[in-house]
């Protein structure tokens, strides 16, 4: 057995991912990106478009570039500096799905059939695709790929992170060390944000009447937050179990402003400053992401040189696999 030994880079280094399958929305950033953004100081950030993972449904291909390159140009105008978070397409890095292969030849089929994804789509009926089981592996390619020390997660995330972590000891423990174990951070953010419509549903990048997308216009975020869900018991407070909208619209007004409703009394009040806080967040966005938009060979080149920066650890990462596993240079 060959011994590679590896240590984790001196400084936290993090890698957060996003999946180009819908338009961006508001819990995206406020639970993702405002994150991965705060912390461009304080720690090696890599900001990882996952576009192999669209594939795992039936998909445009057209709508898979467009997601792709509008989630970069949104990256951006949001506040991510390319200079110190690249920015990466994953498919535009091959050592992706040669560490997914590698990685597959230690994990073990029922890891990967008891992910929930695969659980809820196959039981729904009809043809499901290999990568749809395979794909958590992929997604711990990603994360071990870059050596990163930290994963930031939600609830929906752990199960794949721990598969993550999991198929590293065992490699490592089997062909000597070789992967950085990373461990999962939940964000500073602690709010949730559900759908305005159903607020038991998370907010979804592919649709649903309560979704309110980076890129809404005014009068559009307006309507919407209007007919957000509310309930007859006529308080504006924080009770998630009997006002469940009511919540998810103060927790969306504390996240955008620091601050509790100034005007607790009313349901109608409540829907206005929080179409206020909201607008006064996306406007500047919308504004930065229309001038990207007008220059789509600059995001393109912001992803080349993205890909260009992490492809050396990619590289190195894959060699120590390769070499630890048994295969030749």
């Amino acid at each position: 057995m060959t011994t590679t030994v590896t240590t984790a880079p001196a400084r936290t280094r993090r890698l957060s991912g996003f999946q180009p399958t819908g338009h961006l929305h508001l819990g995206n950033l406020l639970g993702a990106l405002r994150p991965l953004i705060a912390a461009q100081g304080a720690a090696e950030s890599i900001a990882l478009i996952a576009d192999l993972h669209a594939m795992t449904v039936e998909h445009e291909p057209a709508k898979v570039r467009a997601f792709a390159l509008d989630q970069a140009t949104i990256m951006l105008a949001a506040g991510v500096d390319p200079e110190r978070t690249p920015i990466v397409l994953q498919s535009q890095v091959r050592e992706h799905t040669e560490l997914h292969y590698l990685l597959e030849c230690v994990a073990a089929y029922g890891e990967a059939a008891r992910m929930i994804q695969f659980r809820e789509k196959s039981a729904a009926g009809g043809p499901v695709r290999l990568s749809l089981l395979t794909y958590p592996v992929l997604m711990a390619a990603d994360i071990l790929l870059y050596d990163v020390t930290q994963v930031p997660v939600g609830e929906d995330q752990s199960q794949h992170l721990e598969l993550a972590r999991a198929l590293a000891v065992r490699f490592n423990t089997r062909y000597g060390e070789t992967f950085v174990v990373p461990e999962g951070v939940r964000p500073d953010s602690a709010a949730r944000i559900m759908d305005l419509a159903d607020p038991l549903t998370k907010m979804g990048k592919s649709g649903g009447a309560g979704r309110l997308a980076l890129l809404d216009p005014p009068e559009v975020l307006r309507r919407t937050v209007a007919r957000a869900a509310t309930d007859t018991v006529g308080q504006v407070r924080r009770d998630r179990e009997r006002q469940p909208g009511i919540t998810n619209l103060i927790d969306i007004l504390a996240e955008c402003t620091g601050r509790p409703p100034a005007d607790p009394t009313s349901y109608a009040a409540l829907k206005r400053e929080v179409t206020d806080a909201v607008e006064a967040l996306l406007a500047p966005i919308r504004a930065r992401h229309a001038e990207l938009s007008a220059n789509p060979d600059f995001v393109r080149g912001v992803l080349a040189a993205g890909a260009d920066r992490v492809r050396p650890v990619a590289a190195a990462t894959v060699s120590r696999a390769r070499e630890a596993i048994g295969l030749l240079d």
